[in-house]
């Protein structure tokens, strides 16, 4: 049976036409610009890592299922610094919180450019995670308390949209480095350059100030009105929302994170292409998560949040077995990139949206901050299970990658289902 909101229209949808950009307010307008700008560093940031992975297995001998540790350390780390970055922002702001994880994820990423060995990597990629995960649980609550109704999925969607900006920043910074400076030196360089988006803290500092509605809230929970504790969203009434959501977000993380951990190894080691050569492809993948994001957004809005989840889903699934499995020439794995990008990443564009609609005002930070990242440190085990795959049961690093991803996404379909319809809900009445 269908819930009342699976049919209703989103609230105050905006008149046909218009520019919702030219609307927001100065306010809103800085506030977007930071998120997207914190996001897109945050994806530079993370993809250093996958991009220089080749590199590392061959200068270190580090085995695959020692890279995929790594991995999945960076985003068990980012699960939890994500939970806590979200009690805090709830405790003390979203503003001074987002501040802190951009720091601390800027200076972990410099420090693994200094490390000497995988170990010494091991701990400064896993501090990283923290800030890693912080930023996106932070910021993307921002994003959503701060807009419209009519505009928050496209709003969230855009935000998210720009990681594709900063991955396509990391693949050609990473063919420039690589290609003229020595494979032992490159590599450094890449993590060295992550203490740049310490530089937005400034701009944030300066322009940037708590929605209004986290400002009512916090007033409420000092008066008694509501609860400010952390562990509500495991209470009965909110206990079940909470698991659900919990298991969407494996699913969707778990799929991502099996092929974008492996995608630059995958091209280089099983598909034998150059350096040069495997960014071509990793860029058509890169646009198509940039359309993805901007197309998931709107039908975020249009369709709602279960119905673009699960389209998403079935199309990201039966494109990563193409992809992996399938006996496919190099042309038409180049041409399947872009396919393949704009559904595996179209799926998070109505993600900060969703949850920010499914937790009320007090539990927001905390509640949408344990969700996406108690799935995101779930998820995280899928990079590892694909090196296992690969390294102790001998199969193809493809096999393995499109075995993960089809579990992965097969589970976001048949949870999306379960949950409830949130598009149009307004957040001052949560």
């Amino acid at each position: 049976m269908k819930s009342t909101l699976d049919a209703a229209p989103a609230a105050g949808d905006a008149p046909a036409g218009e520019n919702w950009l030219r609307t927001l307010n100065p306010n809103e307008k800085r506030t977007l610009a930071a998120s997207f700008s914190g996001y897109a560093v945050d994806a530079f940031d993370y993809y250093t890592l996958p991009l220089v992975t080749p590199i590392l297995l061959s200068l270190w001998g580090m085995s695959k299922t020692e890279v995929g540790l790594i991995g999945t350390a960076t985003l068990v780390a980012s699960a939890i610094g994500g939970w806590v970055a979200g009690i805090l922002a709830d405790m003390y702001g979203r503003v001074r919180i987002l501040q802190l994880t951009i720091l601390v994820f800027a200076i972990f990423t410099f420090a693994c450019g200094l490390s000497r060995t995988p170990e010494e990597l091991l701990i400064a990629r896993t501090l990283q995670g923290l800030g890693f995960g912080g930023e996106w649980a932070v910021g993307s609550v921002l994003i959503a308390e701060m807009i419209r109704p009519a505009y928050r999925g496209k709003a969230v969607g855009l935000v998210q949209s720009s990681w594709a900006i900063g991955w396509g920043a990391a693949v050609l910074v990473s063919m420039a480095l690589f290609s003229f400076l020595p494979a032992e030196i490159s590599w450094r360089a890449m993590f060295l350059l992550g203490l740049l988006p310490a530089l937005l803290i400034v701009f944030i500092r300066r322009s940037i100030r708590d929605p209004e509605i986290y400002v009512q809230s916090r007033a409420a929970v000092a008066r008694g009105e509501r609860s400010g504790n952390f562990l509500a969203i495991f209470k009965p009434g909110m206990l079940g929302t909470t698991v659900l959501a919990s298991l969407l977000f494996t699913g969707m993380q778990g799929g991502y994170y099996a092929i974008g951990v492996w995608l630059p190894t995958f091209l280089k080691n099983e598909r034998h292409l150059t350096v040069l050569g495997s960014g071509g492809y990793q860029f058509m993948f890169i646009v198509g998560a940039f359309i993805g994001y901007l197309c998931g957004a709107y039908l975020s809005d249009r369709l709602g949040r279960r119905r673009a989840f699960i389209l998403f889903a079935v199309g990201a699934g039966s494109l990563v077995y193409a992809y992996t499995l399938l006996p496919i020439t190099d042309g038409l794995m180049l041409l399947l990139g872009f396919p393949l990008g704009f559904f595996m990443s179209g799926i998070f564009s109505g993600a900060g949206a969703f949850l920010a609609e499914l937790f009320p005002n007090e539990l927001r930070g905390s509640g949408q901050g344990f969700c996406y990242n108690f799935g995101r440190g779930i998820g995280a085990t899928f990079p590892a299970l694909v090196g296992v795959l690969s390294d102790r049961m001998h199969l193809p690093l493809g096999t393995a990658i499109g075995v993960c991803a089809a579990i992965a996404y097969a589970m976001v379909v048949l949870v999306a289902l379960c949950l409830p319809e949130t598009r149009g809900r307004d957040l001052r009445q949560n």
